[in-house]
């Protein structure tokens, strides 16, 4: 008689005092490549806890690829970087069939997106149609190949770097294409400390690259996402997330407001926020926390204010100061916010 083996269990969920500490050891280390941006970086691992890919829009220079390795590094993941050109082809990035000529037969030879996080570099440097096929498999998580389904390896998370300045030669994401993004994050330029900080740490390292040690693996990431889940949102905190992307969409500047789906990104980025500060529960703090993130790159203005200091910052800052906040949560009990 043969015995059937039980399949391997999932690596058991953590609570929510695991996964934070799990979080706050993943950005120190972090923090030792990337210096100074421990908030821009908390909003980056925060989409990677909520299930979501990030776009880091910043000048060059500012840490972007070296973010998106150092955590691949710290996560356990298996990294790719796609270097985005104008001559990219959708299958250079999903794969393709070739002929194996000692089988005798076509076989398929994945692409760069088959990894753990994929760094698109430069993803503006692309033709749309390049940019949908890397669209495609980060909403459905899945490539199609003449025909044939691949499911995309899990967790698979996407950090694309777009470039601000340079527009000859670009094709920018239109707003569908950005409504993707879970976030859009930017670095900015270090103060003139932490600028100084970058060349000694170069100098006392006396080489160029650098390689931080895993926190977890693939799977421990896959427990931490699970434990995400857990967390309950009370109602008038999704209420205020709601609220929040109505009132872009109410504003005078705005052409098109936030989605349905950023109310959900709001909330579930909130959620994630909350956990990585050691809280299982979210607070409407968490929601500013994560607004411009979140919201700002959904928005488009109207044409006849391009040439104004107008952007979607302006109008979620404009939502935030109007939208009632409901009552702070302190843990056992609830105070009111003015």
């Amino acid at each position: 008689m043969t015995t059937q083996m039980p399949p391997p269990a999932a690596a058991a969920t953590p609570d929510v005092a695991e996964v934070s500490r799990r979080a706050t050891e993943v950005l120190d280390r972090v923090e030792q490549a990337v210096v100074g941006k421990r908030e821009a970086l908390t909003l980056v691992l925060t989409a990677v806890l909520a299930r979501g890919h990030v776009l880091l829009e910043d000048f060059p220079g500012l840490g972007k690829t070296l973010a998106a390795r150092s955590f691949a590094q710290t996560l356990g993941l298996d990294f790719t970087r796609a270097q985005f050109t104008p001559d990219l082809l959708p299958s250079d990035l999903t794969g393709s069939f070739v002929f194996d000529q000692r089988r005798g037969e076509f076989v398929f030879r994945p692409g760069p997106l088959f990894t753990g996080l994929l760094l698109a570099d430069e993803i503006n440097r692309t033709p749309p149609k390049t940019q949908s096929a890397l669209l495609e498999a980060m909403q459905e998580h899945q490539v199609t190949v003449e025909g044939q389904t691949f499911p995309l390896p899990q967790p698979f998370h996407v950090l694309a770097t777009a470039n601000p300045v340079e527009y000859e030669g670009t094709y920018p994401l239109p707003e569908a294409q950005l409504d993707r993004f879970l976030m859009r994050v930017s670095f900015g330029y270090p103060t003139a400390e932490e600028e100084w900080d970058v060349l000694r740490r170069r100098v006392a390292r006396q080489q160029e690259d650098q390689h931080l040690t895993a926190v977890t693996d693939a799977e421990g990431l896959a427990a931490m996402q699970r434990a995400v889940e857990t967390v309950p949102v009370e109602d008038d905190i999704s209420r205020y997330c709601v609220e929040l992307a109505a009132a872009t969409r109410r504003h005078r500047a705005a052409l098109i407001g936030a989605s349905p789906r950023g109310s959900l990104a709001l909330m579930l980025t909130a959620r994630a926020y909350a956990v990585i500060a050691g809280r299982d529960y979210v607070t409407p703090e968490d929601v500013k926390a994560v607004a411009h993130a979140v919201l700002d790159h959904r928005i488009s203005i109207k044409p006849e204010l391009w040439m104004s200091d107008t952007g979607g910052a302006a109008v979620v800052e404009a939502a935030l100061g109007q939208v009632p906040v409901p009552g702070a949560r302190t843990g056992a009990s609830t105070v009111a916010v003015d």
